[in-house]
Formats: structure tokens, sequence, C-alpha cells
């Protein structure tokens, strides 16, 4: 599933979705044109890792507590001038490696 999202909304939406999703799912943040992501990748209970793919390449682990912060600012990072970003959830962390097609 693929749904444009407002940006304000984004976070609390994250949120909900990420309470649903099973390990190790996860969440894709998407630019409109698809050339920059951010995913959430659930690892257990209290463990994501968050990968990075844009203007900054990088991934790290960190718990429950400091995740809506540290996704946050890579949002604002990534996406900078965006008003909707694109949602897309996944099941496999495999799904991540596909080529997006560009717009």
């Amino acid at each position: 599933m693929m749904a444009l999202v407002n940006i304000d909304s984004a976070l609390t939406q994250l949120k909900r979705e990420l309470k649903k999703i099973a390990p190790p799912g996860g969440i894709e943040l998407l630019s409109y044109k698809r050339n920059r992501t951010v995913a959430i990748i659930k690892r257990g209970a209290d463990l994501y890792q968050v990968c990075e793919n844009g203007y900054v390449v990088q991934e790290f682990t960190i718990g429950h507590d400091q995740l809506m912060r540290k996704v946050k600012s890579c949002l604002k990072r990534e996406f900078p001038r965006s008003r909707k970003i694109r949602f897309h959830k996944f099941q496999d962390p495999e799904e991540l490696q596909r080529t997006h097609q560009k717009i």
C-alpha cells in the first residue's frame, strides 16, 4: 500500500502504523519523486532500524523512546520543502532493495 500523507501528520500516523506491524516489517517514507527515502524497520518489540537514503546515507538502530525524535530530524533533512510524502508499508526488508519508479 502506498499513500500520499500530509507531512504534518506523518509522525502521528507513523506511530499508529508501527504498533500494528509485526517484525521484520516496517514503513518506508518516500519523497513525492521517490528519489529520497527514510525506512523504519521493526526489529523487535522495542528495537527499530532506521535507514536514511537521500542527501545523507546512514543506518542506525535505536529504541522506541528515541525513534520519533530521530525520525523527525531525518524528515526535516530529507524532505525540507515537501508538503506530502509517500507511505509504503512492507512485510520484508528485502522489498527495500527494489528500484523505485522515478517521477
